[in-house]
């Protein structure tokens, strides 16, 4: 099936959040199809972070709607939570744990016991050590992980429950450029039948990585397409350069 075939894992429709008068998030909206990895690229405080916080059922919308394979985030939390694993910004690990203990933690959490007896959760979190290269600090507590290993953990402890859709938020924030690239491998690995956004502020990242881009600028979507889609509307090469005329016309 055609990726333009495939149905709308993700949408939402002028979906905001305020803070009193701050308008954190500011009548989005926007479909990621099912199998379908979108980057949401913006600059530091311009809504990426607060609009994951949504759709993972952190904070409710102020307006607007979004649906996760068609399950209202506002109505159906208990369904949207069964579909979505979450990279969190802030690496949400329990660092007096070892990586082992993390991920038992999170398998005993999204498992359904019905179908996971103990014996398949310890083959789920094998399968996991092995699939993200952690059994090398299976044991090692968390909070002496370097940064990389950390996001690496996190983004496995996402995936326990074979989520339908991986929401990253900032995966690779504050990794040297290694660290970056060795994550971006593990992200490649699990974009096969998942639906991922992906929210970053590097560039090159949302370029090597995704299938579509949307620009966000002050709590608002300006531009969505894939990369060649925004050359052609913009009639810039390159996605910074894109960015900065967008930015730049935006404030303009």
């Amino acid at each position: 099936m055609e990726m333009n075939q495939k149905k709308d894992m993700i949408r939402l429709d002028n979906l905001s959040k305020h803070y009193g008068t701050k308008k954190a998030v500011d009548g989005i909206s926007l479909t990621v199809k099912e199998g379908e990895m979108l980057a949401l690229l913006g600059v530091n405080g311009a809504g990426k972070s607060t609009t994951i916080k949504m759709l993972s059922c952190l904070t409710k919308p102020s307006g607007g709607t979004a649906k996760v394979d068609g399950h209202d985030i506002s109505k159906e939390q208990t369904l949207v939570k069964e579909l979505v694993g979450v990279s969190t910004q802030d690496t949400a690990i329990a660092r007096n744990l070892t990586v082992e203990e993390n991920l038992n933690f999170m398998a005993g959490i999204y498992l359904d016991p019905k179908q996971y007896d103990k014996k398949k959760r310890r083959e789920r979190v094998e399968e996991v050590l092995q699939d993200f290269k952690l059994d090398e600090v299976r044991k090692m507590k968390s909070s002496k992980l370097s940064g990389g290993w950390q996001r690496r953990l996190s983004i496995a402890m996402a995936m326990i429950g074979n989520p339908k859709v991986i929401l990253l938020d900032e995966p690779t924030l504050g990794l040297d450029v290694l660290a970056r690239r060795e994550l971006w491998r593990e992200i490649e690995k699990i974009k096969k039948n998942r639906t991922i956004i992906l929210t970053t502020h590097y560039m090159e990242e949302a370029q090597e990585l995704a299938d579509k881009i949307a620009i966000m600028i002050s709590g608002k979507i300006v531009m969505t397409g894939t990369l060649e889609e925004l050359e052609e509307k913009t009639g810039q090469k390159g996605l910074e350069n894109i960015f900065v005329s967008v930015a730049e016309g935006d404030r303009a």
